[in-house]
């Protein structure tokens, strides 16, 4: 099962959640509120490949500032 990152909008807090699917119902586990956002997930990668680096996208989300929220 893939882990989520969620912000609730409530309370502000950050949490994470292990969820069969994007679809289930979450509610803050903090202040029970169902009132929460997906955040954008980034993951890291190791590799002693020197061409694995070239080949990943840069840029964009929010990482890179493209959504805005920095």
């Amino acid at each position: 099962m893939p882990i989520y990152e969620y912000r609730c909008r409530e309370c502000g807090g950050d949490f994470e959640k292990y969820l069969a699917t994007s679809a289930s119902a979450v509610a803050c586990p903090s202040c029970q509120s169902d009132r929460v956002m997906r955040k954008l997930s980034i993951f890291g990668m190791k590799s002693d490949s020197p061409g694995a680096v070239a080949s990943m996208p840069s840029g964009g989300g929010c990482c890179g500032g493209g959504c805005g929220c920095h």
